[in-house]
């Protein structure tokens, strides 16, 4: 069935910690090891990790005397993982029943798979769940590498606690960018994507937790644009080799993330903000000045014209319009 190290980075989640590492341990199917790596937590994060490596051989734990940050902590799972396959699991997140199954059978049917990705639950603070599922669609299959990234475009539609990778390839890509520190995951996807085909796993495959603590990272819209815009500028420069066309897909790229930079430039002006509305306007057109000649600039510079307070008494009227025309069958 081939083999599977789960990296668990954690730090100050010792209160997490143990469901997560059960969530693995439970799982049928592949030989597996937990490595856990506490980044200096100062929390119970070690009383936890050294129970769950005394009461089970699979469990592998070390701890850092001062912290490291995420990305190092990631990279040197990277460094100790061994198996055929890897998976980094945040202490705070868990898997479901059957994902490790799910992800390898389907990587053992198809060499060619650089990763999977599946659907994921979202828990936040109140313990309410949600589903997300972005390009996972309702059956399992596998898409070129070039399939994944006309999917994922300039966003990041992939949940971590769900992504499983070959581990020789990982070790042949490198790790995540410390520079990166809001945009690491989606430029990994993208530069694995660059080496091999994506299986896509059509269930739930973890439980992702939305809370304070990590909301707290959160970047605002101008970070998360900008960092973006670079993870897609690593990810082309160090796999254009790989790629046909990367010019052309720096363009759509580009393009792609101009046009959320206008949404997001809207979605300020909605609120009020708009010296950030500006800012994020401006940037959009940094990005790529064709966005200027598109729909979703048109209808942000229409409200502009109107002005927050005139915005305000049509937008019911233009929301209903808009239902209206998506309801149409086309």
């Amino acid at each position: 069935m081939g083999s599977v190290d789960i990296v668990v980075p954690c730090f100050r989640y010792g209160h997490f910690l143990r469901e997560c590492v059960e969530s693995v341990l439970t799982q049928s199917g592949p030989e597996l090891r937990v490595l856990i790596i506490d980044d200096a937590s100062p929390d119970n994060t070690a009383e936890v990790a050294e129970q769950l490596a005394c009461s089970d051989p699979r469990v592998e734990y070390r701890r850092h005397t001062s912290n490291q940050g995420l990305i190092a902590t990631a990279n040197e799972g990277i460094a100790w993982a061994r198996a055929d396959y890897m998976l980094l699991l945040s202490a705070d997140d868990y898997l479901l029943p059957g994902a490790l199954s799910r992800s390898i059978d389907l990587m053992n049917d198809h060499p060619s798979v650089a990763f999977t990705f599946g659907g994921a639950v979202v828990l936040d603070q109140l313990g309410e769940r949600s589903p997300r599922r972005t390009g996972v669609g309702s059956r399992t299959h596998v898409l070129s590498g070039l399939d994944f990234i006309a999917l994922n475009g300039a966003k990041n539609i992939v949940l971590s606690p769900t992504v499983v990778v070959r581990t020789s390839l990982q070790k042949r890509v490198g790790g995540y960018l410390a520079d990166l520190p809001y945009a690491s995951d989606m430029e990994m996807w993208l530069r694995l994507a660059a080496h091999g085909d994506v299986g896509v796993i059509a269930a739930d495959q973890a439980v992702y937790r939305s809370h304070s603590a990590n909301m707290s990272r959160e970047p605002s819209r101008e970070q998360d644009l900008l960092q973006r815009k670079a993870a897609i500028e690593h990810f082309l420069t160090s796999s254009a080799a790989k790629l046909t066309s990367a010019d052309d897909l720096r363009a759509w790229l580009n393009h792609m993330l101009a046009l959320d930079a206008i949404g997001c430039a809207s979605a300020a002006f909605n609120e009020g903000a708009m010296e950030s509305s500006a800012r994020l306007s401006e940037l959009a057109v940094s990005i790529d000045p064709s966005v200027q000649r598109t729909r979703r600039w048109w209808f942000f510079a229409c409200k502009k014209v109107l002005g927050l307070r005139g915005w305000q008494l049509v937008q019911p009227v233009v929301e209903w319009f808009r239902s209206i025309l998506r309801s149409e069958p086309r």
